[in-house]
């Protein structure tokens, strides 16, 4: 085989010597490209006249060069370069012992194991974790208080995401002792909450409702939507009231060919109604300081999620005052329904509107917001209708924000709600009160 090009020396190929001849093995350091085989004459170089070595420093008579002495010259030393190749053997190891490390670390950070994560470990929001109360330390209520106490017992928290400001969006698995159904409610609390100027002060809450599946997460739990440092913000330029967010998953299963429960309490089917209006209130009193009336609590919500929050108000004026609902739906309508004609009328906004006006109250507010790029075509006119046949006529008040360009998601709405939904609401609602 030819290892040159075309019209270059070649590498011969090896042949053994002759019966006799005394073959010098080759020489440990590098050398030369070999030639012909040694023992081909004493002193003998490379093809070259007898007694030269290769080229003309290596041996100059008989037996020198690289003919049939071991003499290869003088030695070359080892040491500094072994040196150096041993530091970076050292360094290439160290490297990768720190990759490997970072990896780790990484690994533990996203399945929640200590200490690379505060992931996971209990969080109490001013209660003792874990305790069975609910008073949490705090001094007791004057009995003309607007302020709850924690009613307890406490929920087994545990943190989420712990925000650059050191709150945190902890988790619990609620079982809902009045609906039966158990999953799980995301909560989060403004830092003003543990602020001792606070201590003795109710907070209101704002119940926020996902679209789509809303299982088996919340999607207002991730910190991308930018939902909880929102609020903060808002709160701070004087737009908002300063929240406690609770944040249930919307359905009991996933929405599977389309199916979903509309937030109500379809016959047959797991009680989301009561789940949304009565269990995460109630896990929210057990757990936090809030306010006695209904003029501390609210909903929020998009799509689905924003036709169960306008649904609730409507249905329920004596325990929620408020609701932001972003491109809802306006009637219901499941699939699952079927045959149920008169609890899906139950749980028709445009029919709980008419009976509130009808009874003169009590006043409910509505804060609609509509991207104008909505993949739904029907959302726009809809709450517009519904806003011309309902809105601000006795108790039931609305308002309606346009967004230019306004897709149907999460990411759209969020900022909007600061542009005057978050405004509507906040002015009719309470809090911090003692």
């Amino acid at each position: 085989m030819s290892y040159a090009p075309d019209g270059q020396q070649q590498y011969q190929p090896y042949r053994p010597a002759p019966e006799g001849q005394y073959r010098q093995p080759r020489p440990p350091h590098d050398g030369p490209p070999p030639g012909p085989p040694y023992g081909q004459g004493q002193g003998q170089g490379y093809g070259q006249a007898q007694g030269q070595g290769y080229g003309q420093g290596y041996g100059q008579g008989p037996d020198q060069g690289y003919g049939h002495e071991y003499d290869y010259g003088p030695p070359q030393p080892p040491e500094e370069p072994r040196r150096r190749s041993r530091g970076k053997r050292w360094l290439i190891a160290g490297v990768a012992v720190l990759g490997l490390a970072g990896i780790a670390a990484g690994v533990m950070y996203h399945f929640e194991i200590p200490p690379f994560t505060d992931k996971g470990s209990a969080v109490s929001f001013g209660q003792p974790a874990g305790g069975g109360g609910g008073g949490g330390g705090a001094a007791k209520q004057a009995p003309n208080s607007k302020m709850l106490m924690p009613t307890g017992p406490a929920a087994d928290f545990k943190n989420a995401q712990t925000l650059p400001d050191g709150t945190h969006i902890a988790v619990t698995t609620l079982d809902g002792k009045k609906s039966g159904f158990k999953g799980k409610v995301w909560v989060w609390a403004p830092k003003e909450y543990n602020d001792p100027k606070f201590a003795k002060s109710g907070f209101p809450v704002l119940i926020a409702l996902p679209g789509g599946a809303g299982y088996p997460n919340n999607y207002w739990m991730g910190t991308d939507l930018g939902l909880q440092s929102s609020i903060s913000k808002w709160y701070a330029e004087g737009k908002s009231k300063p929240f406690i967010l609770a944040m249930p998953v919307l359905n009991p299963g996933p929405d599977d060919k389309g199916v979903y429960w509309d937030g109500s309490d379809i016959p047959g089917q797991p009680k989301m109604g009561t789940w949304l209006t009565d269990d995460v209130p109630d896990l929210m009193k057990a757990n936090f300081r809030t306010i006695k009336s209904r003029d501390g609590w609210a909903f929020m919500g998009s799509s689905t999620g924003g036709f169960a929050g306008m649904k609730a108000v409507l249905k329920y004026p004596d325990r929620f005052k408020a609701v932001v609902a972003s491109g809802p739906d306006i009637v219901p309508d499941s699939s699952l329904w079927k045959g149920h004609d008169k609890e899906k009328a139950e749980n028709n906004p445009e029919l709980l509107a008419k009976d509130l006006i009808d009874k003169k109250g009590p006043d409910v507010y509505i804060a609609f917001q509509v991207g104008d790029s909505e993949s739904n075509k029907r959302t726009l006119p809809d709450v517009q209708k519904f806003i011309a046949t309902y809105g601000n006529k006795g108790p039931v008040h609305t308002s309606l924000k346009v967004i230019p360009g306004g897709k149907h998601n999460a990411k759209t709405y969020v900022p909007n709600m600061g542009e005057g939904p978050i405004q509507f609401i906040s002015k009719v609602m309470e809090g911090p009160v003692e």
